[in-house]
Order: structure tokens, then sequence, then C-alpha cells
């Protein structure tokens, strides 16, 4: 028995199973017989922790994961980034090598970098170049070289105005990573194979401008209007090429850790936090830059925050941060002002925005590792966060960090060949792979 899942981060029901649906031939032929529908991601709905939720069955709270970068400790500006060696839950991979069946991992967000599994693995976008280790075992190194001439892309970058590079290369690294999934799924023994495209997610936020004509930036007779829907063929293209070395009885699953939609504009937190007079600067910047030592006022700061596709919040609090002020009796009461403020933040039109502010504690039954002490999600998503100081403004048209045109949506897609085998959340991924081998699901 085998079960091939493909993996399309930042894949959206509104094109793949809406506006595309008739133009795409192959990823529609898995689903025919089957089952496909939307599917609800996790908090934060963000490729990691998301796929790691997935192949685990856990919350970000259980993973004590909450996105790709973590405050250390209880320091004001040092982080650390997620990676592999952070994952301590069980993955369905560990739990099959457990039972004896193998499975082939490829581009699975964080698996850099690899550990041991009964099977093999390439890491994912999180890898640092082709110098390092990025497979497991590894051997394999070299295998996965020279199926593309000694190249191999693990992510491109995405925000920048050089499109037609952009594009250039998304289209390498898709060609070079399917080709990857093909020379190994002829030639190594499986049961569970794993790919993750991260294209369609770079293509999402490097286009989706120039193809939503609701985008506040959209321009009628872009050049670039048909890119994402030129890709979404791609993919597919490669998705008949991979169909074609499975066998009838093979399983597959179609799934994606978040959606997309258009990103109407960029708030900025820590200017926010400025004017409400919780967070004291030095000196204001002459231009945009990150928070730093240089320019904040740690020993009279209450709070500052981290920009993304949603906001981590910070408090100084006395006898944790070095520099605090928040007395511990008095924390819970700040927290919940704080996030009552930020819950009635409003548009720059002064339109109610739909947004969702809480304790960690309030959205997940376990927290673990290193939360932040309030987590933000503004307008339904539609405004990501900036954390940069120096715009002497709350609002912005664009992203802080360089040219980004979508945002994440709470509902991605999920198909499967086997109409049984039906999902409704991120987290039942890894027990409906289970179920497909006919084991029992596992608490």
């Amino acid at each position: 028995m085998r079960v091939f899942v493909l993996g399309l981060d930042c894949a959206t029901p509104q094109l793949l199973f809406e506006k595309f649906k008739n133009d795409l031939e192959n990823l529609p032929a898995i689903w025919s017989g089957g089952y496909h529908g939307k599917i609800r991601s996790v908090t934060p709905p963000i490729t990691i922790p998301a796929w790691m939720c997935m192949a685990t069955g856990k919350t970000p709270g259980e993973l004590g994961i909450y996105g790709f970068r973590h405050r250390k400790g209880y320091s004001y500006l040092d982080y650390w980034i997620t990676t592999y060696s952070k994952i301590k839950e069980k993955t369905v991979w560990d739990i099959l090598g457990e039972k004896g069946m193998k499975s082939v991992i490829v581009g699975f967000p964080p698996t850099y970098p690899p550990r041991k599994l009964n099977g093999y693995m390439v890491s994912d976008f999180v890898t640092p170049d082709i110098q390092s280790r990025f497979t497991y075992p590894p051997e394999l190194r070299e295998e996965v070289l020279s199926v593309n001439n000694g190249e191999y892309i693990f992510d491109i970058v995405y925000r920048t105005e050089q499109k037609d590079k952009m594009k250039r290369e998304l289209w390498k690294m898709t060609d070079m990573q399917f080709k990857v999934v093909e020379h190994l799924m002829k030639t190594k023994e499986w049961n569970l194979f794993w790919y993750v495209n991260i294209g369609i997610d770079r293509v999402h936020h490097a286009f989706w401008r120039y193809m939503d004509k609701e985008h506040h930036l959209y321009e009628e007779g872009n050049p670039y209007e048909n890119v994402i829907y030129e890709y979404y063929k791609y993919v597919d293209e490669w998705t008949g090429r991979i169909l074609s070395h499975l066998k009838d009885d093979d399983t597959v699953i179609v799934v994606s850790d978040h959606g997309a939609k258009r990103m109407k504009g960029a708030f900025c937190i820590n200017e926010y936090l400025i004017e409400k007079g919780y967070l004291k600067l030095k000196k204001y910047p002459d231009s945009v830059t990150d928070l730093n030592n240089e320019i904040v006022d740690w020993k009279n700061t209450y709070a500052w925050g981290w920009g993304g596709y949603y906001s981590r919040v910070f408090l100084n609090v006395e006898g944790r941060e070095r520099m605090g002020i928040i007395k511990p009796e008095e924390y819970e009461d700040f927290a919940r002002e704080l996030i009552k403020e930020l819950q009635n933040v409003r548009g720059p039109e002064g339109e109610e925005w739909k947004s969702m502010v809480a304790l960690p504690e309030e959205i997940y039954s376990t927290v673990n590792g290193e939360p932040p002490d309030i987590m933000a999600f503004f307008d339904d998503l539609y405004w990501r966060a900036a954390g940069t100081v120096g715009h002497n403004r709350m609002y912005l048209e664009e992203n802080d960090k360089g040219p980004d045109d979508a945002v994440h949506d709470w509902y991605g897609i999920y198909a499967s060949s086997d109409k049984e085998l039906v999902a409704e959340n991120i987290t039942e991924i890894r027990d409906i792979i289970l179920r497909a081998f006919g084991m029992e699901v596992i608490e």
C-alpha cells in the first residue's frame, strides 16, 4: 500500500477549485472520483508551523512553534530560526517507520537539517545552500545534485521588483524539484511519499496584485496578469507526469497549509505602540529601521511588537525582562487592556476591522516553547503587521520588507483520490494518512 501526498504551499480554494478549475487537467483528475474541499489551517496560518502541525497532528502550542522565528528567552532583540531540530513530536513518517514502512520526504518545512528516518529526505527552503547537509542519508545528496547537473534550488528571492528574473527562477526551481521527485519515485522503495511545492506560495506573494482586480495596486493590462494562472498550469502539467508513475491502487492526497488573498496593506504595530505611549524611543529614526538598542528606551518601554502575517507583541515585565517595568501582579490586567485596544483598531479610513487579538493560552489548550505575550491578527488577516519604525504613519500600502501582494487566509485546499478520506482541519492529516494505511489513530 502506498500514499502519495502533494503539498501545495498556499494553494487556495478560490483559484484551484473555482477560478482555474476548468483549465486544469491532472489535479482535478485526482479528486474526480474522490473528495475535495477547503480545509482550516492552524493559528497562525503560516508555512511554519502549519506543515509540521499536519505531520504531527499537533497544534502550534503543543509544538511550541509560532512562526519562522522566535524570540530567544526574554531578550529584547535576539531570536532563533525554526529548524527541524526544534521539532520534538513524532511525525507521521516516524510512526510509519516504526512499523517498517519507508517514506520519501522532499521539501517539507522545516526538515533542515534532515535527520534519520526509514527512507529518504531532501530538506526544505530553510536549507542555506547545496553545500550544506540537506539529505538523509547523507550520500543521497550527490544523487539529488546529479539529477540537475550539479544544481538544486530550495527557494528563491520573491520579494523583489525584478519580476521577470523572479519568474524565470521560479520555473527553474519548480522544474528541478519535480525532477528530483520523479527520480526518487522511480528509484526508491516507498510507502509514503510527501513532496511540498513552495512555488505556489512564492507566486502568490509576488504576483497577486497583477491578477486580482480588487487589489488596491492592480493595474489593467499589466504584463504579469496571467503569471499565477500560468504557474498553476505548469504545476498541473508536472502533476500529470507524477501521476504517471503511480499505481492504480495508490492513494493520492493534495493539501495546502493555508490559503491566500489580496493584501490591503500593513499596519505599523510599533508606530501604534509609540503613539499610545507603550513603546518609548530615545530618538525617532530619520529613516525606516528595525527596533534596535540605539533607538529604543527599554527602561521606559511597556510593549513592542514584531511584524509578519500576524503580530507578536511582547511585554516588558519586571523581574522577567532585563529592564522590565510592568509589575508581575499587573501583567494580566495590562495585557487584557492592550488586547482590548488592539482589538478596536480601525483602518486608515476609520473602517471597522475584523481582528482577533488574544493571549496564547486563549488560543491553545497547551502552550509550549517561547510564545509571545499577545498574538494579533488584523482585519481577518487582510492587513499584515509591519514591525519597523520611521514611517511617521501607521498604515502602509505595501509590505515594509519588500514587495508582497498577498496575505495568508484561514482556509487552504484538501483533496483525496479516496472519497472516504475527508479532512476539515490540517491537524487531521496525520491521522488521515495513518487511516489510509489501515492503522489506528494515535492520540
